[in-house]
């Protein structure tokens, strides 16, 4: 759900850039009160995975496909405010490096990823744990992430429809535009829930504890089980499931097409090293992986270790 340049009118772009800058501001002082060695680890290696398993494009229906969103599960992995601030690097780099997601759109791309992915994913998370404390912890754990996940991406989706009534640059229906994304992010919502779930499984079987959404107490070395994990999943995902993916438009493009609003989408970042993933300039698409993986993962690190540096 990259929303790119000029889909939203320029006031638009910039309240609600105004806003991602606040909300994001607030988890950073939260982080920078709350944060350990430990979880800057995780989230540094945690958003690297979701930069790489959103490369991988998945089939939904005919003519579109889905990628993984990441918000809801970097929220269960790390909790809210490191989750937010985690995807919202994994969107610069994409926008950066990779010309994917628009440079005057990371506003809106923030806003509707890191902010009310993250947001709703974690209350609805924190909600299904509540009712499913008999469960045992491991299947605790994931049943929670995945109720998280499966309604985090319909409600991006709404929201982005509430700011294309507000902003969008295009004169169709809101009702058509409600109506197309809703019911494309839906099933969108399922897969994202199958992998959320399957990974936080995984992380919290290999390292009780660890992942936020887990209460038990983790043992030292569940940092390095758990890091080293994901890290793997990271490089394995980036270098070679990414070859994987699909071509067809994903939700939000095949909601364009089929209102009519892509023909207001600007062009990529000219310029950007490894646009399209490394296709537009001749890099392989493993590599390229790779290299956002480091990217991203190196930009959460440095950035948590300046704001837990920094006076309060």
């Amino acid at each position: 759900m990259h929303v790119p340049d000029h889909v939203m009118d320029p006031g638009t772009s910039i309240a609600t850039a105004v806003v991602a800058g606040a909300a994001l501001t607030h988890a950073v002082r939260r982080a920078r009160a709350e944060a350990t060695r430990e979880q800057v680890a995780m989230t540094a290696v945690a958003s690297g995975f979701v930069f790489a398993a959103q490369m991988v494009n998945y089939p939904v229906a005919a003519g579109t496909s889905g990628h993984l969103l990441g918000a809801a599960l970097a929220a269960a992995l790390v909790g809210p405010w490191l989750g937010a601030l985690a995807v919202a690097a994994v969107l610069v780099v994409q926008a950066v490096l990779f010309a994917d997601g628009g440079i005057t759109a990371l506003g809106v791309n923030a806003l509707l990823m890191a902010g009310v992915g993250t947001l709703v994913g974690w209350s609805v998370q924190r909600l299904v744990a509540r009712f499913a404390a008999r469960v045992p912890d491991v299947g605790r754990v994931a049943l929670s992430a995945a109720g998280g996940a499966v309604v985090s991406v319909p409600a991006a989706a709404l929201a982005f429809v509430g700011l294309y009534a507000v902003g969008g640059t295009a004169d169709v229906g809101i009702g058509a535009v409600t109506a197309a994304m809703l019911g494309v992010h839906a099933a969108i919502g399922l897969g994202e829930a199958l992998v959320t779930g399957a990974v936080v499984a995984a992380v919290a079987a290999i390292a009780p504890g660890l992942v936020a959404l887990d209460a038990r107490p983790h043992a030292r070395t569940a940092v390095r089980r758990g890091a080293l994990a994901l890290g793997v999943a990271s490089v394995v995902t980036a270098g070679g499931l990414s070859a994987l993916a699909v071509g067809t438009p994903d939700g939000l493009e095949w909601a364009a097409q089929r209102v009519g609003f892509e023909a207001t989408a600007g062009p990529a970042l000219v310029g950007a090293p490894l646009a399209d993933y490394g296709t537009l300039t001749g890099v392989p698409v493993g590599a390229a992986g790779l290299a956002g993986v480091v990217a991203v993962a190196g930009l959460v690190a440095l950035g948590l270790r300046r704001a837990s540096s920094a006076p309060a």
